[in-house]
């Protein structure tokens, strides 16, 4: 029989990729919004998949909203990929970023609950619960230490799907994703920020393109193959949170360079660092260990951070999205 899949937060990057890989195995996709009436879905447009989503309006904090798509829809696996994403924004907006990330996370196990279906659980968590691990890599063993209230929420939703599946045997699992870019990212994101003013730079805008923190190291990797891992962690026999990531970190300085590199640009000659975007607490490090996601799902990551890099500036020079 057809499977059937419910992505919570379709219209994000990774629900947008999502989508396109269950659909391309055959799945009937649904996917939520808080008002899909209004809701212009355009990274699923730019992937060319919207018209084949089944778009409902679902307000992941409120229990009957829930409990009404869960009974009207049936999916045989539920992606939770909404809330608050962004690190720097969660400083400015630290009760709206736990709402929509812990609550919603809270709010869906429960209701799969009352429901009493096989109704398998993917949930969307981060490498930023880590903090700064210094030279060791963190893997499913090492212990969280938040340092910014997007972290401090990623962790409360890892524990709810820790306690559900432990207490009543959900077939619930955390996705320990650390970052994973692509050309749908949205510019508050600093990779899309670099590719898109390096860009637009090499158009004759003649701008300076201003950043925060150039000190910092982090683990990219490129997010459709990065979906796949979700997709393969619920179809493990067991549920189990693991870590996903290239396992190589690299400086945003290299990120710079790459981008600027791309469009024949020395980026040392084109940006300002701005005292006044240093977050109040930052990673100066993301390391990673993705060695657990190899041993169970065969999952390794292809494209390094060249890759990527190449990849999000030919697509935003060309206005397409691969």
């Amino acid at each position: 029989m057809q499977r059937r899949a419910l992505i919570v937060g379709v219209s994000g990057q990774d629900g947008a990729y999502l989508a396109r890989l269950l659909l391309e195995k055959g799945y009937d996709v649904v996917g939520t919004s808080r008002d899909a009436q209004s809701s212009r879905f355009e990274t699923l447009a730019r992937l060319g998949v919207r018209e084949r989503v089944t778009r409902v309006s679902m307000a992941p904090n409120d229990f009957r909203s829930v409990l009404y798509v869960l009974d009207r829809h049936a999916p045989d696996e539920v992606y939770h990929l909404a809330g608050q994403s962004s690190v720097g924004l969660s400083f400015e907006q630290p009760v709206e970023t736990l709402e929509s990330v812990a609550v919603s996370t809270l709010t869906l196990l429960e209701a799969i609950r009352f429901t009493r279906r096989p109704i398998r659980l993917y949930n969307a968590g981060s490498g930023e619960c880590f903090g700064d691990t210094g030279d060791a890599p963190a893997n499913e063993r090492t212990p969280f230490r938040p340092r910014s209230p997007y972290a401090v929420a990623k962790a409360t939703a890892f524990w709810e799907v820790a306690n559900y599946r432990e207490a009543y045997g959900l077939f619930a699992c955390t996705g320990i994703l650390f970052n994973h870019e692509s050309p749908l990212r949205p510019e508050r994101f600093v990779t899309q920020k670099v590719v898109a003013g390096a860009c637009r730079i090499a158009g004759g805008s003649g701008e300076r393109l201003k950043l925060g923190n150039l000190a910092v190291w982090r683990d990219w990797g490129w997010a459709p193959e990065y979906v796949d891992a979700m997709w393969r962690m619920l179809q493990a026999d067991a549920p189990e949170d693991l870590v996903v990531a290239t396992g190589e970190t690299r400086s945003l300085e290299e990120f710079l360079a790459l981008a600027f590199g791309e469009v024949g640009l020395d980026w040392r000659d084109h940006v300002d660092h701005d005292p006044a975007l240093i977050r109040p607490t930052d990673l100066h490090g993301g390391r990673a260990d993705p060695s657990r996601a190899l041993e169970v799902l065969g999952w390794r990551a292809e494209a390094r951070l060249e890759d990527v890099v190449r990849r999000m500036v030919q697509a935003r020079r060309e206005g397409g999205a691969p």
